[in-house]
């Protein structure tokens, strides 16, 4: 068996919400006041979201190497992932005594358009 088959065969599959589940019960769970009425269920905790965040830090670290990283974050709705992405690779690799230069830069993208060519029934999607 190759060593890319064995990898893959270890990683876990990802979180797999069933239709028609309810979430976990807001009682469960401690948040902010002012968001009291607005909310109906939690169907991701925090805590499974860091630990999926902290597999694919690792998956990260074994896919590159020992070369340096440099990460794209993509504002402004990413910018809390990417965020706790770089801090779980960079503490995997302290813990792990490996020196990895890591360096971070943001973009952004205009909105997404659909646009439809007037002598076309393609549609084109722009970032």
């Amino acid at each position: 068996m190759s060593t890319d088959m064995a990898a893959d065969q270890r990683k876990e599959p990802g979180v797999v919400i069933k239709d028609g589940w309810s979430g976990y019960n807001l009682e469960l769970f401690n948040y902010p006041e002012h968001y009291r009425g607005d909310l109906e269920c939690v169907y991701i905790p925090h805590g499974v979201i860091m630990n999926r965040i902290e597999c694919l830090a690792r998956d990260i670290l074994e896919d590159i190497g020992h070369h340096d990283m440099m990460v794209l974050c993509v504002l402004k709705g990413g910018y809390k992932f990417c965020s706790d992405l770089v801090e779980s690779i960079k503490a995997q690799s302290r813990s792990a005594n490996r020196q990895l230069t890591t360096r971070v830069e943001f973009i952004r993208f205009k909105s997404y358009l659909v646009r439809k060519h007037r002598n076309h029934n393609s549609q084109n999607y722009f970032c």
